[in-house]
C-alpha cells in the first residue's frame, strides 16, 4: 500500500468513526514531511457550525498549534471531495496538494455532493442563484490601502 493510500485510509477511518459518533461521513488528515500533523472530522453535529468541515477543522487545528505558515508544507487527504468552501480555504492556506477518496459523483445519491455549488460558482455573479450585490462606497479601496501601509 502506498503512503497516499495509507493516509486516505486514515481519513476514511476517521469518517467511519464520525458516522458511529452521529456525524457525517467526512474525515481529513494533514501530512507534513510524511508525518500526520493534524486529523479532524466534520463536527456540524456537535456544534451546529455549517463550516465545521473536516478539512477546515484540520487546517484550524494545525494553524492554532504550529502557525499558518506550516500549511504550505502540507498535503491533505480527505474522505470526500472537498467542497468549494474547503477547496478555497486550501488554496488560501497554500496547502501543496489534495487527495480525496470519494468524489461528488459518489456522494450524489446520498445528497453529499457539492457539484451544484461548483456549477454556480462558474457563473457570472449576476447569474448565480444567490443574489450577490457589489455596492461601491465613497471610501473605495482606501480601506485596503490603509491595511497595506501597515504591513511590514
Amino acid at each position: 500500500m502506498s503512503a497516499d493510500d495509507r493516509y486516505l485510509q486514515r481519513a476514511l477511518a476517521l469518517a467511519k468513526q464520525n458516522i458511529a459518533d452521529g456525524g457525517r461521513p467526512f474525515g481529513a488528515v494533514l501530512v507534513r514531511h510524511d508525518e500526520i500533523v493534524a486529523e479532524a472530522v466534520n463536527t456540524f453535529h456537535l456544534n451546529g457550525d455549517p463550516t465545521a468541515h473536516a478539512e477546515l477543522n484540520a487546517v484550524r487545528n494545525l494553524a492554532a498549534r504550529l502557525g499558518s505558515e506550516v500549511l504550505r508544507e502540507c498535503v491533505i487527504y480527505a474522505s470526500g471531495q472537498p467542497c468549494p468552501m474547503c477547496l478555497s480555504a486550501l488554496y488560501l492556506t497554500g496547502v501543496r496538494e489534495v487527495f480525496f477518496a470519494n468524489s461528488n459523483q459518489d456522494g450524489e445519491p446520498f445528497q453529499l455532493s457539492t457539484t451544484a455549488i461548483y456549477q454556480q460558482l462558474q457563473q457570472p455573479l449576476s447569474r448565480q442563484t444567490l443574489p450577490i450585490h457589489h455596492c461601491p462606497q465613497p471610501e473605495g479601496p482606501a480601506l485596503y490601502q490603509r491595511w497595506a501601509e501597515q504591513q511590514p
